[in-house]
């Protein structure tokens, strides 16, 4: 079970319960509701993705074109197909400084993870508009800042070369976080995801996980909600807020 913490508890304060299976998220009075996904519709050709209201994915450019997301009795399913080359990105415009993103989520196994990205594609000083990502797993959730470390264009291309300088290898140290949980494989769990100003943190069935503060955070626009999966995960009720209005 996740540990409440008190560092920086004003982030939790516009957390809210999220709803049984198929009941809607209570927001908080600061929040303004974007977008959300129940997943409960059908597709028309069931050999093929089509995930709809929005959503897009790179199936046909990293996994040749192979089906990988799939919406099955009300849920959507991801499985990172064997001749993939890179984790299953399932992407939907969104647009907010500060906001929150929900979700109820199972991982099947041991070694599955969901990642919750946030991009901005028209900040060209990152690679591939990456600003932060909460990733959770069975034995933990992991805060990056990636446009203050690992994806800032100059520190991405010297990893990506194998030329890191020691200056780098200091820096990324201080731009991730690693809270410690135990979940189980094949249950649901509810999921939060809030940014506020510089600081992100993650909540599980309601309780805080951790909160990790640092620079890129704060970049001012969020365009682009990214769902990464680098085997299996099940996603459901999805929503995204902003806060304040930002």
């Amino acid at each position: 079970m996740a540990r409440p913490i008190t560092l920086l508890a004003p982030v939790f304060t516009i957390l809210a319960v999220l709803p049984r299976p198929g009941a809607e998220a209570q927001l908080s009075p600061d929040e303004v509701l974007l977008f959300t996904d129940r997943f409960d519709r059908t597709e028309d050709d069931d050999a093929v993705e089509q995930v709809g209201n929005g959503w897009s994915t790179n199936s046909a450019s990293r996994a040749k074109g192979h089906k990988q997301v799939d919406l099955d009795d009300g849920v959507m399913r991801v499985v990172c197909h064997p001749e993939a080359n890179h984790a299953v990105s399932v992407r939907h415009d969104i647009t907010f400084a500060d906001g929150v993103v929900r979700m109820r989520f199972m991982l099947p196994g041991d070694r599955d993870s969901l990642g919750v990205n946030l991009a901005d594609l028209e900040f060209k000083g990152v690679h591939a508009g990456h600003l932060c990502m909460a990733r959770v797993s069975l034995t933990g959730v992991q805060i990056d800042d990636l446009k203050a470390g690992k994806m800032e264009r100059g520190v991405y291309k010297r990893r990506k070369a194998g030329a890191a300088t020691e200056t780098d290898k200091k820096l990324l140290k201080t731009r991730t976080r690693r809270f410690p949980l135990e979940l189980t494989a094949g249950r649901w769990y509810t999921l939060e995801m809030i940014v506020r100003g510089a600081s992100m943190g993650v909540a599980i069935d309601g309780e805080p996980v951790g909160v990790f503060a640092s620079p890129g955070i704060a970049h001012p626009t969020k365009r682009l909600l990214r769902l990464s999966i680098p085997h299996e995960a099940v996603v459901d009720d999805v929503s995204v807020s902003s806060i304040a209005g930002r």
